[in-house]
Order: structure tokens, then sequence, then C-alpha cells
């Protein structure tokens, strides 16, 4: 393996390293304004297929794409007591607008409950309407004050759902159906990475909710990071907006809803789970490049070849880019694709190509070998699925290994030090999870027993996850 030399080892500072890597592997730069991003090609190449694999599962639970203005009155915040309290601290508000003060100050979006909702009043007329199910890609800016890249930014990209339902049995249901058929399927199939659905406690769970389901992962260094979030809303939002539909009984009913996101962040996950010292490693089901063909020196027969061989394997369904940029030196080049941590290489130079070989370079496991080119169309698709295995196997087996199971908060906080603790909810409780907060430490959720997504707080048995969280 080309080795890259220009990164900040992880052992030595981690959130060094992982500036690092966005930086090296060109997927951001900072915005102009304090907490603002701008994301490069290669990153935005990456949300774009997140976009596209979530988009497909999203509509295949029955929602439908809309647009919501980014600007919101801000009377409209107000009317949900739980929620205001909630973002507050975090709103951008527009004060005025060509040249004038404003009559009423607009907000922008730090998310949609609330304008959803005045449209879903005024289209929800009977049970026929229901359910209603809403998704929108977009936008949303909330003021950051320890802002780092992909993490936590004032203005980000997202999906949001929002949906109504005429039963608090649906909604319910619905809510974990995202949660599962959605966010987990497609973290664990296609990003390749080991996640822990579970329920929120009160404490933290999105401001109006009843309920928030999350999936959190481990990262590189054994903190968690909250990767999506599905919420019950109850029928808070409806009483607030007047949001009601005709039963089939004739009676005038609130609707019972729920909303759900999921956000840039989950590129940073993407560096934080599966880097290494030499950069980026992407899940091949996920990589806008699954392969890179890369000519070592510019002779004409080399290059002819490469362009070959990547016909060859796009026909096989594979994503190819062919490098046959032979005026920039061959090792600056192997470095990048390094960085930006492509699959699989393939490097043909004039000796590779007069004995009908090639060096196929593995990114994920690391590995470097001569194969047939002849071999490739059908070798590179099975390489691709072994490497998206290995991914999840190893993110998995970080998870079990730093995960301890603890008895007194002494023990979490020790625990959290270098991964995650599992605590009895019994014995940690609400006092007990303050207690955590004021030490740096969180509950990221609250399990099952039996590793399940428990239906309530108090259910017998529940285990309390506890971690640093970013």
């Amino acid at each position: 393996m080309a080795k890259a030399a220009v990164l900040t080892p992880r052992a030595d500072d981690f959130p060094r390293w992982y500036q690092d890597v966005v930086d090296k592997a060109e997927l951001a730069d900072n915005g102009p304004v304090r907490g603002t991003m701008v994301i490069r090609p290669y990153g935005y190449g990456l949300w774009e297929r997140m976009q596209q694999e979530l988009d497909a599962r999203i509509k295949a639970a029955g929602a439908s794409n809309a647009y919501f203005p980014l600007m919101i009155p801000q009377s409209y915040l107000t009317r949900e007591a739980e929620h205001v309290e909630g973002f507050a601290p975090e709103l951008a508000v527009v004060t005025h607008g060509g040249g004038k003060e404003l009559e009423e100050p607009v907000v922008i979006r730090p998310t949609s409950e609330t304008i959803v909702n005045d449209y879903f009043a005024k289209w929800v007329q009977s049970y026929r309407d229901l359910p209603l199910l809403i998704n929108q890609w977009a936008n949303v800016v909330r003021w950051e004050l320890r802002p780092r890249v992909f993490l936590r930014t004032t203005e980000f990209l997202w999906q949001e759902g929002h949906t109504a339902h005429a039963t608090y049995a649906d909604a319910r249901d619905y809510a974990a159906r995202i949660q599962r058929d959605v966010y987990a399927d497609f973290m664990t199939n296609v990003l390749g990475m080991d996640v822990v659905p579970g329920r929120k406690t009160v404490r933290e769970r999105f401001a109006g909710a009843i309920n928030t389901l999350t999936l959190e992962g481990m990262m590189g260094d054994g903190k968690a990071l909250q990767m999506s979030t599905s919420h019950e809303l109850g029928q808070n939002f409806a009483k607030a907006f007047d949001t009601r539909y005709l039963s089939k009984e004739g009676q005038r009913e609130y609707v019972w809803q729920t909303s759900w996101g999921s956000t840039t962040r989950m590129v940073g996950a993407l560096v934080m789970m599966h880097g290494d010292d030499d950069g980026l490693r992407v899940p091949p089901r996920l990589a806008p490049i699954q392969a890179v063909v890369v000519a070592v020196k510019g002779d004409d027969a080399v290059l002819a070849e490469v362009r070959a061989i990547g016909d060859r394997l796009t026909a096989a369904g594979v994503r190819v880019h062919v490098d046959d940029r032979t005026d920039v030196p061959f090792g600056r080049r192997a470095v990048d694709w390094e960085l930006k941590g492509v699959p699989v290489r393939i490097e043909v130079g004039p000796r590779d190509l007069a004995d009908g070989t090639a060096v196929l370079v593995r990114r994920i496991p690391g590995s470097k070998d001569p194969v047939a080119i002849a071999a490739l169309p059908e070798l590179v698709p099975g390489v691709l699925t072994e490497d998206q295995a290995l991914l999840l196997a190893q993110s998995r087996a970080r998870r079990e290994s730093r995960t301890v199971e603890v008895t007194s908060i002494d023990e979490a906080v020790e625990a959290a030090r270098t991964g995650w603790g599992r605590i009895p909810w019994a014995a940690l409780g609400p006092e007990g999870e303050a207690r955590l907060a004021e030490r740096g430490v969180s509950v990221r959720c609250l399990v099952a027993a039996d590793g399940s997504v428990p239906e309530r707080d108090d259910q017998p048995g529940n285990i309390a996850v506890v971690a640093r969280a970013y």
C-alpha cells in the first residue's frame, strides 16, 4: 500500500486526524461564516450516493418528497412550548428584509414541524386523507457554538420526514418502521456500519416529542455518534396547529404524528468509523467510484489497456474511474486515491501489460496482489462484496470489544474513557443520568434486555448505553 504520510496518526490526536482527512481527501472546507462548510465535489458525491440510497428506502416506506419554505414566521415556533424552548438557543432570526424592519421576524428553518403542521392542517380533512407521509431534502440552520465540519455545523443538509396518522398505534409503528427499514437497513447494508437501535431517555429526546428512537454508532476512538432519529410526536403539534380529521364515526379527531431525519453528519461518521491512518475507507456499496484504473506510465499501449479495462468493468456493473493522468507522478496519484478511500485500485504499467497482469490494491483489507487482466471483470465484483462485509464486521468487532457491562456510575465513567458502558436503567435512572452528564458522559439510548428497542422508558430490564459523544 502507498503510504499517505500526510495525516496525523489517529492514536496521537483523533480530532486532528479527522480534520486532516476531511482536508486531504478533499471532502469539505470551512465556509466564510463561522460554523458553515463548503462541501467539495468528492464529499458531495458521497452525500449524493447517501441521498439516492435513503431516498429509495423512504419512498418504499410510502413517503413522497415535497418542499417547505426556508423562512418560518417566528410565531409558529412559539405554539409548541417544549419545541421553542428546545430550539431557542440555536435559532437564526431575520429581522430586516428589503432594507426595512419586518413586521414579524422570521426564523431560518431549524426543523420544519411547525410549518409542516400549518399546511397539514389545511390538507387533512378526513380519515381518507390519512396517513399523510411527506419527506423533504433541504438545508437547516442551527447556530452552533462548537462547530466541527460535517459533525456539528451551523448549516447542514438533511432529509426530514413528517407524517400524520389516524391512530397512535399507526404513528408509533411508522416511526419504528423508519428506524428499522430505512435508517438501520441503510447504515448496516450500505454504509457498512454497526449501529445500536434504541430509545432516547426523556432528557435526550427531541423537543416536543413523546418518544425518540435513535441509532447510535461507535466511532474509531470509542465515542458515540447519533446517526439518525425517528420521533413520535403524539398530538402535541396537532393540538398547537389544530391539525384534525373527520373520523369514520363523524368525530373531529386530532392526528397522531411522526418526524424523522438524517444529515450530512453521516459523511463525518464515515470518516470516523471506517477511516485509518492512510485516510478514508469507503464502503463499496456507497462509493461513487468503486474501482479506479491507474496508468502507471504514459505508454500508448498502457493507456489503451487501462481504458479498455475501465469499459469492461463498467459493463460488469462496477462504478469505474480511469486515471490516465500520466503527467502527474504515479506515487502522488496512488496516495490521493488511498486518501479518498476508493475500495479497489488497479495499477497497470508496461511490465504488467507485457505479462498480461495488473496490480490489484484493495483499500479496505490493505492487500496488494498481481492478477490476470482478463480475470478482472469477474474478480472485482466479488472483491467489492467481500470488502463491504469486512467493513461491517470490523465495525461490529470494535463495538463489541469496547463495550463493557457496569453496575455503578464510576464504572460507567471509566468505561466511557475508551468505549461504551451498559448499565441497568433501574440502577441509574434520571438522577444517575444527570450525575453522568456532570462528568461528560451521556445515556445514548435505552435497549431492552434482549437487544430490541424498548416500548417504554420504565420497561423492566432496560439497559442504558452510556458513552462520551460527539
